[in-house]
Order: C-alpha cells, then sequence, then structure tokens
C-alpha cells in the first residue's frame, strides 16, 4: 500500500504556553519558550507501524526525520525555510499524482483542513494528534492507535467513514468564543476505540441548571487555603462565576484561584509550575471535551505532565454533566508521557452534580 506521509512541524507548538493554536503566531510561541512537537509524535507512530507499505514523504521536518532506516521511504517534495500550508497542499497533490491509497498526516485542525481542502473524498486521510485543540473527526486518539488504525487498513480490516473537519476560528478562540463550522467531511479509516469523535457542545436550560449545581458542590469543597488550577470550557466557567469571578476567569483558559480570588490568569505551562514551586498544595479542576472525552491532552496542554505531577494525580478532580458522560462512553488522557497516561488511567469519580459524582473510565490513547 502506498502511503502518502506529511507533518506539520509546527502543530501544536502554541499550546504549552496558552497561544491556544499556532496559526501566525510561530515567533511568538519560540519566544514563549515553545518547542516543536509534532515531529517527536509522528515517530512514535511510525516507530509502532510495521504495515509492509511504500511510503511517499516530505523532506526533513516535513516528513523524512519522523521516519526509521528499515521503512521504505521516498521523498517526492523537498521545502526550504518555515513550511507553509501551500507546502502541505502542494505535497499532498503529489501523493494524489503517485496513487497514494491513504494520507497519514501529523498536525492539528488547520493541518486537516489543508489536507482535506486538495484531497476531499478521493483519498482517505488519518490525523496523527499533534496540534492544540484537533476538534476534527479524523484524528486517532494517539499516535500509537493512528500505527494500529494503519495496519488495519492496511490488512483490509477496518471500514471507511465520514469525518468532520472542523475550522475553528483562532483569532475568536483566543479571546473565549469558540466558533466552529464544518469545513466539510473527509473519508477516514474507522475504529471506535482508536478514532476520537468531533467536539460536541451541549447548551441546554437543564445542562445550566446541572453545571449550577456541580459549581454549587465545587465551592463547597474547594478550600481556600489551597491552590486550584480550573481548566477550560463551561463547567469549570460556572464554578468561577459563583465564586465572583466570572468576569475574570477565560472560558478557553487556564487560571488560578487561591483565598477567594483570581492569582493568576490565562497561564501556560512555563507560569504554572513557576507558581506551583511556591505552593505547598494544588489541586486541578478539569472538565471533559464534549463527546471525544478528553480530559488531557486536547486544548489544554498548558496541564502538562510535568504540571500535572507537580500536583499530583490523586489531586486531579473531573466535573461533567450527566449529559457529557453519557455522550462520552469513556474518558480519555494523552499527555504525552506514556507513564504517567497509565497512572491516571483506570476508573475515576466524575463530579456530575451537586454532592453526586458517577465511575467513568479514564484510558490512555
Amino acid at each position: 500500500m502506498k502511503i502518502g506521509f506529511i507533518i506539520n512541524p509546527i502543530a501544536g507548538m502554541g499550546g504549552s504556553v496558552g497561544l491556544k493554536g499556532t496559526d501566525g503566531l510561530v515567533e511568538e510561541a519560540q519566544k514563549l519558550g515553545a518547542n516543536p512537537v509534532a515531529t517527536e509524535r509522528a515517530k512514535k507512530c511510525m516507530e509502532n507501524l510495521n504495515a509492509n507499505s511504500i511510503i511517499l514523504t516530505c523532506s526533513g521536518a516535513m516528513g523524512e526525520d519522523a521516519l526509521t532506516e528499515s521503512q521504505s521511504y521516498e521523498v517526492v517534495y523537498s521545502f526550504a525555510g518555515n513550511s507553509t500550508s501551500e507546502d502541505t497542499k502542494t505535497a499532498c497533490k503529489l501523493f494524489m499524482g503517485q496513487g497514494v491509497e491513504l494520507i497519514l498526516f501529523c498536525g492539528g485542525d488547520g493541518t486537516a483542513r489543508d489536507v482535506y481542502s486538495v484531497v476531499g473524498k478521493e483519498i482517505p486521510m488519518l490525523g496523527i494528534p499533534a496540534g492544540v485543540k484537533m476538534h476534527s473527526a479524523v484524528f486517532a486518539i494517539s499516535p500509537k492507535s493512528a500505527a494500529e488504525l494503519v495496519e488495519l487498513f492496511a490488512c483490509g480490516k477496518t471500514e471507511l467513514r465520514d469525518a468532520e473537519i472542523m475550522d475553528t476560528d483562532e483569532a475568536a478562540y483566543r479571546r473565549n468564543e469558540l466558533r466552529m463550522t464544518a469545513f466539510g467531511y473527509a473519508r477516514t479509516p474507522y475504529e471506535p476505540v482508536l478514532v476520537q469523535q468531533g467536539k460536541s457542545l451541549f447548551q441546554t436550560v437543564s445542562e445550566e441548571k446541572v453545571k449550577q449545581e456541580i459549581a454549587k458542590f465545587a465551592c463547597e469543597f474547594i478550600n481556600p487555603e489551597e491552590l486550584y488550577i480550573l481548566g477550560a470550557g463551561t463547567t469549570i466557567y460556572k464554578i468561577a462565576e459563583l465564586m465572583g469571578l466570572g468576569e475574570n476567569k477565560t472560558l478557553l483558559g487556564v487560571d488560578a484561584v487561591k483565598n477567594g480570588r483570581l492569582v493568576a490568569k490565562d497561564m501556560n505551562e512555563r507560569d504554572l509550575l513557576h507558581l506551583l514551586e511556591q505552593e505547598k498544595k494544588a489541586r486541578i479542576l478539569v472538565s471533559p471535551i464534549g463527546a471525544q472525552g478528553f480530559v488531557f491532552g486536547r486544548g489544554n496542554q498548558q496541564l502538562s505532565a510535568e504540571v500535572i505531577e507537580k500536583v499530583g494525580t490523586e489531586n486531579v478532580i473531573v466535573l461533567a454533566t450527566p449529559h457529557k458522560l453519557m455522550a462520552t462512553p469513556v474518558l480519555m488522557i494523552d499527555t504525552g508521557n506514556e507513564e504517567l497516561d497509565e497512572k491516571l488511567s483506570g476508573y475515576i469519580s466524575v463530579v456530575c452534580g451537586y454532592r453526586l459524582a458517577q465511575r467513568k473510565e479514564l484510558r490512555r490513547g
């Protein structure tokens, strides 16, 4: 089987530094100390790929750097300087011209959109998750899962499905506004436990009432003398709102509260680690992404493996409405640290109402 393999080298760089995306902000991300993550994520996939395939790829960081010596590959596109979306599109056109049967890409929603804009439904596509948000449904749940899906597809053991390519307005996202539209529907290999779902939004009157109940309970168990790191989303936002901090809490960022006041806002990984050095005890309050079920690793990379380990896995508190949990069979984690993901995995109690909790499986990608 011929596979077109491509990496967006800058994908995901804005995550740990709190930029909520990397489009147009590479230099700013670098100034904040961001390091490339996509190539390493792609390497994890290719190291686990045993399929006997011919790989067509790009030079350097756009593909070749992630391949092993044992893999049969050919560089069909070379780029210079910093890669752009046009490089991705040009490479995909070359892949199509040489008859690839699958395009395996590493990046985020922007990369998925670029690939789809060229291939449409003509060629199946599958994403190795490396971006910040990844709301599209063409991504495997982890690099290893991507390798397993490619093998199943190569052997004819998996079906294809139509999967949403989501287009998120990053400028609005940085203003705490979540604006998503469906850019199109791609064909992608599908196995329920290996591919993530698209993000779903749950906004009903009953949902808002339950969030209020969750927030009421959270305000009871929050110890004012401890530091609480508040993740993104409307459920966590409701807690800050009930504490009288709603005007200051970022809806899609990571903030910290202590003694009833906001001590830090829209923090990146470095800010969090610095703050944690000054605190004896801290806890993380986080809510999974609707339908996708990711607790860590999608849209909140500021809460990195190092931050979670500093806080302690026993001090992670997950909150979600019953409706969201019903639509999310399994909760997921993909911090990039396999040992930590294994430590976090298992059955956990998820706060789902006033003094109510559900047992839910938390599974590593």
